[in-house]
């Protein structure tokens, strides 16, 4: 029954493009070992894409665990999100504005003879020996696969495709504060659960995804008019890297979800971004490309933070060859603008959700939000430089008296949506008008698996690290 529904939707697409090239042996597309056992509605989003005109079939998700015996061991789907221009208001790299880009080609809609732009993540942990295998645990190494077919090629330096991993905000648990007030890490403070009660409808309670008007969460929609109904939810963004496209607008995107890579944006770029009610439309007075705690925090010199040309360090080569030694802290990142995931969270925490723990005297939300970023970047900072480098929050260390830093980071299962924007060189590193949905070419919710899903993978990785 599978090969024959297979069959009738790869027979489809060929059919309506006639004489168009598409992958090679799609045919046998819907039996490779990583696509055979996959939920239903992402196994057939991708035998559409791999039916359609396309450079390159969806990627092959190989194996990169074996068993005592030297065989594959295989990944297992932890999430998965199917993409679309549907669920986001319409803007001018999705839709034809008259008077705005009605004299040019779409960016994002109208390839191959006008099919929507569709995509499809996959989310598989691999279950290495001596690597944590529930993707919970944030020393779990995870892989991505982004497949998108519709995205045109981008013909300019300055623009590129990025995608998003989006983790909603959530209204902690109720704990007694640290000794000077303040909510503790991942917490709030009684005094803020009275306060966010009051607000709206009384949504903004423990485990409820939070909203900045106290009510009901909206998330992106086809209905929301940029500024005046939009999202009320406060988003983490985690950068899935830079995208562009192949040949028949075909997109194809491997990225690693671990330790080293589960850093966000600084949250003191917001206010800059244009995305925030009230804030300029264009970033304006832009922060520093160097290394510091914000605006309200550590000034550092471009000179001491800078990469030095003779000697460029590789941070993506931090293994050490001696087993002794798994990794070498001489190459991890050191000049970053990033802060893990979970300290993100907390600064946001802090600037929107602890109306009484957190500077109870002060309402306006970028100084809450650069004074959250300095504090709670001092907090990790051994060295005070106002920098969070990669030694500081190692995954098996502690900080600030004690406390694990797996805190530091969230998981992969906490992200609940992706997006995938259109960016331009502006010189941040948060989303283009970020938190707003202005630059979103394509957008979709996760899917949470529990448990994983095997197989996700077939054969072996011929690079098995």
């Amino acid at each position: 029954m599978v090969a024959a529904v297979a069959a009738a939707v790869l027979g489809a697409g060929l059919a309506v493009h006639a004489g168009v090239a598409s992958g090679a042996d799609s045919t046998d597309f819907p039996h490779r070992g990583d696509i055979v056992s996959l939920p239903k509605d992402l196994k057939d989003r991708l035998i559409e894409q791999a039916g359609r005109p396309s450079t390159y079939q969806p990627m092959q998700a190989f194996a990169e665990a074996t068993n005592a015996d030297g065989s594959p061991k295989p990944s297992q789907l932890v999430q998965y999100a199917l993409l679309d221009t549907k669920n986001f208001q319409p803007n001018q790299f999705t839709s034809i504005i008259p008077g705005v880009n009605d004299g040019v080609p779409p960016t994002a809609t109208g390839p191959n003879h006008n099919q929507p732009t569709i995509g499809a993540t996959r989310v598989v942990v691999e279950p290495k020996p001596g690597l944590p295998t529930d993707p919970n645990d944030p020393g779990a190494f995870i892989d991505m696969f982004t497949d998108i077919s519709g995205l045109f090629v981008i013909n300019n330096e300055s623009g590129w495709y990025e995608g998003w991993m989006i983790h909603d905000v959530t209204v902690p648990q109720v704990a007694a504060p640290r000794a000077d007030k303040h909510a503790a890490f991942g917490t709030i403070t009684q005094a803020d659960a009275d306060a966010l009660k009051k607000r709206g409808t009384g949504n903004n309670t423990p485990g409820h995804v939070f909203s900045v008007d106290g009510n009901a969460p909206h998330t992106p929609a086809a209905t929301d008019h940029y500024p005046d109904k939009v999202s009320n939810t406060v988003p983490v963004q985690l950068s899935l890297g830079a995208y562009n496209a192949t040949q028949q607008s075909d997109l194809h995107s491997y990225w690693e979800f671990n330790e080293y890579t589960d850093w966000t944006p600084p949250t003191y770029e917001l206010p800059f971004t244009g995305g925030l009610p009230g804030t300029p439309q264009f970033a304006q007075n832009s922060p520093s490309i160097v290394p510091g705690s914000g605006p309200a925090g550590k000034k550092n010199s471009p000179q001491k933070f800078g990469d030095v040309p003779n000697l460029p360090r590789d941070p993506d080569r931090i293994l050490d060859n001696d087993a002794s030694t798994p990794t070498n802290d001489d190459h991890k990142e050191q000049r970053l603008r990033f802060l893990p995931s979970g300290l993100s969270n907390e600064v946001l925490l802090d600037a929107y959700v602890r109306p009484a723990s957190f500077e109870p005297y002060k309402t306006n939300l970028s100084e809450r939000i650069f004074d959250a970023y300095a504090q709670e970047v001092a907090r990790i900072d051994t060295n005070h430089d106002g920098v969070v480098q990669a030694t500081e929050a190692d995954v098996e260390g502690t900080s600030d008296g004690g406390q694990s830093n797996d805190r530091l980071f969230l998981p992969a299962p906490a992200f609940n949506r992706m997006a995938v924007t259109r960016e331009i060189n502006d010189g941040l590193l948060s989303p283009r008008f970020a938190p707003s949905q202005r630059a979103w070419v394509l957008s979709g919710d996760f899917t949470l698996l529990k448990p994983p899903f095997p197989p996700a993978s077939t054969a072996q990785d011929g690079d098995n690290r």
